[in-house]
């Protein structure tokens, strides 16, 4: 499973405060307890900056770069601080996101183009957040078509069929998983990632319906979580679903946490 640690958003009030004040050892602190029980990339958001997100997120991607041996996720709608993040980025990033939206395509597709970067599609249109999984794949073959065909590796693309919460239709949760299956079998190159909380905004005790959701999700076909990595009953469960799903060769994975005693009871 692809971890994206989603500790460092600046919706986050200890995180704002850090971005506001210029605290590296905060966000270098944060940075290295998500690499040790286990992120695959470091998202990184300054979101609530608006107007200084261009001067903030090339700070976080230099700091966070600084402590630990992993990309960023780049996660910003603002296609200027995409690019000034990009510029300093040692290695190939994750951008957080692309879609069908005509004016958001247009201004990050070039920043995509014959480079090794690796990126979020969202299945969003112009005509809004689709709920049919027909609708869904229908956006993830032109988005995937569009990016490949401007030298993207398929193997590149990460696509988000968009998680709904149940607290507003208890049908979302069922939706997204039919997407993503839908989605995985007709592009079995491309990653399927989502925002993991999402599905349980609204409801109390979330981690409940994330560490559940996750388990459906990997056992649909997902292979990628934009997720809280320090939520150990979560990692655990993401393991076994793992090994139960015939995608940990020989259990290795699952054996080598439970050498670590990552497992829990």
């Amino acid at each position: 499973m692809i971890i994206i640690g989603e500790l460092i958003n600046a919706s986050r009030k200890r995180i704002a405060r850090a971005i506001k004040a210029a605290d590296a050892s905060t966000i270098q602190e944060i940075a290295r307890g998500e690499q040790l029980v286990g992120a695959s990339f470091i998202d990184v958001n300054a979101g609530v900056f608006e107007e200084k997100e261009v001067e903030f997120l090339p700070w976080l991607v230099r700091t966070v770069q600084e402590a630990v041996d992993l990309p960023c996720c780049i996660d910003s709608p603002n296609p200027k601080a995409l690019e000034t993040a990009i510029a300093v980025h040692r290695g190939a990033p994750l951008i957080n996101s692309i879609s069908l939206e005509r004016d958001r395509y247009d201004a990050v597709l070039p920043l995509l183009s014959g480079t090794d970067c690796k990126v979020v599609a969202l299945c969003m249109s112009d005509t809004g957040m689709p709920e049919a999984t027909e609708d869904r794949v229908a956006i993830a073959d032109k988005l995937i078509d569009g990016l490949v065909g401007h030298g993207v590796d398929m193997g590149n693309i990460f696509v988000d069929a968009l998680v709904q919460p149940i607290s507003t239709n208890g049908a979302f949760g069922r939706q997204y998983l039919d997407a993503v299956s839908a989605i995985t079998a007709r592009f079995n190159e491309a990653h399927t990632i989502c925002g993991l909380s999402n599905i349980s905004f609204g409801l109390p005790k979330r981690k409940v319906l994330n560490r559940a959701f996750a388990v459906m999700a990997v056992a649909a076909g997902q292979d990628a979580l934009i997720c809280d990595p320090t939520d150990a009953r979560l990692m655990a469960s993401l393991c076994a679903a793992e090994a139960l799903t015939g995608r940990d060769d020989y259990c290795e994975c699952y054996l080598n946490a439970f050498r670590q005693e990552l497992l829990g009871d």
